[in-house]
């Protein structure tokens, strides 16, 4: 498998698949949008400005990757490989991703759109969802502990399903805790 080091791609796709290990390389302005990463290994690496919107992800490693201003449609991120993976995205489209049961601790998700984004039984302890539209997102049985909702908008999360010991909320989002009990706060 080919190996890349520090080196920047910029403007690459279309593409039918990419395959190596990428250490803290950038891609910029690339459409991968439908390809297949497969055993494709990312560590330290950034994407900003790209489409990879259904882009195939079995046994891919994300090792400390940053994505920024990313449209990342539908990724079904539960087939990559759960060791060491830490993504940071900021600005990002996430609609209809799905992280079930995956470990995410520390993650950020800053002034993110994650619609319809499963997030069920995983860990995201520490994790970081500042400024994020979190409509429909769900979180079933999710490992929140400390994680930062502050400027997060639109979640309903039912505390008695998951684990939020010391995470953050503003008072504004306080509904979205409540729905469950079916109180209303005006």
């Amino acid at each position: 498998m080919p190996y890349f080091s520090e080196q920047h791609f910029q403007n690459l796709g279309p593409l039918d698949s990419l395959q190596g290990e990428y250490e803290a390389c950038t891609f910029s302005t690339c459409n991968f949008a439908g390809l297949s990463l497969q055993e494709a290994s990312f560590e330290n690496c950034s994407f900003e400005d790209c489409d990879l919107s259904n882009i195939k992800v079995a046994k891919v490693n994300f090792q400390n990757v940053r994505f920024v201003r990313c449209k990342m449609l539908g990724i079904a991120f539960t087939t990559a490989n759960p060791f060491l993976l830490e993504l940071h995205l900021a600005h990002c489209s996430l609609d209809y991703c799905n992280f079930y049961k995956l470990s995410l601790k520390k993650s950020t998700f800053h002034h993110c759109r994650l619609r319809e984004v499963d997030f069920s039984q995983a860990n995201l302890s520490e994790a970081s969802f500042i400024g994020s539209d979190l409509l429909s997102a769900v979180f079933d049985q999710t490992h929140l502990e400390k994680a930062d909702f502050r400027d997060a908008f639109h979640y309903r999360i039912a505390p008695e399903n998951n684990f939020l010991k010391g995470a953050r909320f503003d008072l504004s989002g306080l509904p979205g805790l409540l729905t469950s009990y079916e109180i209303r706060v005006d």
